[in-house]
């Protein structure tokens, strides 16, 4: 009598034993049924590594997960048995459609329940509960836009012109930061009155401006600054350190120190300080050349080094520096 052949997986060079995977899956749905949900999803996970997972133990797997709120994986179960054609639709469908609302997918469950509506894909007896899950959903949606709504609101009018006159430079600074990440277009208004207001310290005026530029925001400003008047819109400007008067004192500068880099590196984290305090301005009237030797000269009288300066320029520089610590002239 011959001895009946039992299928043996290997997975990644590890054996594993006829019923395994059955027994993972038998435990899977014992504690799913006794409400072990994380013993569940760890059983049925250990199991879909060796083999894909049928219908009710995909289901069962999708509803611990739910418990779990890991509702990015349940949404990816429910397609997988979408996929395979799962008879348990309806469930699934409804499983789907309030994990979406979680991960506020308002106008997809809009769009899917219209659809399962329109198209009859449901049975009458679920019609009323779907009808009332898409009530639901539009509600969340209203009230979660009239949230956001509120919220835009209160944001701008932190940026508006009197409210942002009453902090402190530092203050208005932190807040400028806090917009890097985010659209600045709603505010751009804001920002040319930021910008455009001699009251405001200039360095903050130039942090505005970069907001714009960076995010190439259209709109015409008149910029006023030491003695200096320009109307520029930002989408045809570049950053501080691209301007042309900027790349080459700092070549000149960089040839000069080539053999000295702490004094370079000192020179060079002031122009680029400094650079944002004028901007879009750069150190005119100075001609490169003497900008750049100035600076040097600059660096190496901090380090107490005495030598001939060109006061007009150094006065120039000594200023910037104040107002690059935020400091008032």
């Amino acid at each position: 009598m011959t001895k009946r052949k039992r299928h043996v997986i290997k997975h990644d060079n590890i054996v594993v034993f006829p019923g395994a995977v059955q027994t993972l899956i038998r435990e899977g749905h014992m504690y799913a049924e006794n409400y072990q949900y994380e013993e569940a999803v760890a059983s049925f996970e250990k199991a879909f590594l060796y083999e894909a997972g049928d219908e009710n133990a995909l289901s069962t797997y999708a509803y611990a997960l739910y418990e779990l709120k890991e509702y990015d994986k349940v949404k990816n179960v429910c397609e997988q048995l979408f996929a395979i054609g799962t008879t348990l639709y309806v469930e699934v469908m409804e499983l789907y459609v309030t994990v979406c609302m979680q991960l506020k997918e308002y106008h997809q469950v809009e769009s899917l329940i219209t659809t399962l509506i329109e198209e009859n894909v449901l049975p009458e007896d679920q019609l009323e509960k779907f009808e009332r899950l898409r009530s639901l959903n539009q509600e969340v949606a209203r009230n979660l836009q009239k949230k956001e709504d509120a919220k835009r609101l209160l944001e701008e009018q932190e940026y508006e012109l009197s409210d942002f006159s009453a902090l402190t430079p530092n203050e208005q600074s932190i807040r400028l930061h806090r917009l890097m990440d985010t659209n600045v277009r709603q505010l751009k208004t804001a920002l040319k009155e930021i910008i455009e207001c001699p009251t405001i310290h200039p360095f903050v005026r130039s942090l505005a401006l970069i907001l714009l530029v960076e995010q190439e925001v259209s709109i015409d400003i008149s910029v006023s600054k030491f003695d200096q008047k320009i109307t520029v819109n930002p989408i045809n400007l570049v950053l501080p350190n691209q301007l042309p008067q900027y790349k080459e004192v700092k070549k000149i500068i960089e040839n000069k120190l080539e053999q000295d880099p702490s004094t370079l590196e000192m020179v060079q984290y002031l122009m680029a300080k400094h650079a944002i305090v004028s901007y879009p301005f750069e150190w005119h009237p100075f001609e490169a050349d003497d900008i750049a030797y100035s600076y040097i000269d600059f660096v190496q009288s901090m380090l107490g080094k005495v030598q001939e300066m060109d006061y007009e320029i150094i006065d120039f520089l000594q200023m910037l520096e104040k107002l690059s610590e935020l400091h008032e002239v």
